[in-house]
């Protein structure tokens, strides 16, 4: 069963305690007008009226050629980390997205990527995760390619 992970609980509060985002920047704050700014810590969409956060994310360990960095929501005040197996988070409401295989080496498996409907995310990141050359997911927005949450095998 794919786990569906959320931005590590220690990036959300290093930019929560007034760090930078991965491009050295604070955040921009600004106020929900409602549906559309999905946070990526507590995978739920940020109510409208809310203060959020708008940063540069990178997913990714290290700078190397495939290691994208794009823009994302946080709540500007903390909320818990969104923690499930066993369904999508609530943040996925688009009819697709985009589902795509990362090696060991966090560089994208070449063929894995694939705009997926919404309904089939799981067994696609099930489909992937059992091939050897691939140690997780991501989930990105079909329309924009933003980082919306990475899976990982149990």
């Amino acid at each position: 069963m794919p786990i569906f992970n959320a931005i590590p609980g220690d990036h959300a509060e290093h930019l929560w305690n007034g760090g930078s985002d991965s491009y050295g920047h604070q955040p921009e704050t600004m106020i929900s007008d409602g549906p559309g700014y999905p946070c990526r810590h507590c995978l739920r969409n940020i109510g409208e009226g809310e203060s959020l956060f708008v940063l540069a994310y990178r997913p990714f360990p290290t700078t190397q050629p495939y290691a994208e960095t794009g823009p994302i929501f946080l709540h500007k005040t903390p909320c818990p980390r969104f923690i499930a197996e066993e369904v999508l988070p609530p943040i996925l409401v688009s009819p697709d997205y985009i589902v795509r295989g990362y090696a060991e080496d966090n560089r994208i498996v070449y063929g894995t990527g694939a705009v997926t409907p919404t309904s089939e995310i799981m067994r696609r990141a099930e489909d992937l995760l059992q091939r050897a050359d691939i140690a997780y997911v991501h989930v990105r927005s079909a329309r924009n390619n933003c980082f919306q949450c990475r899976i990982d095998a149990t």
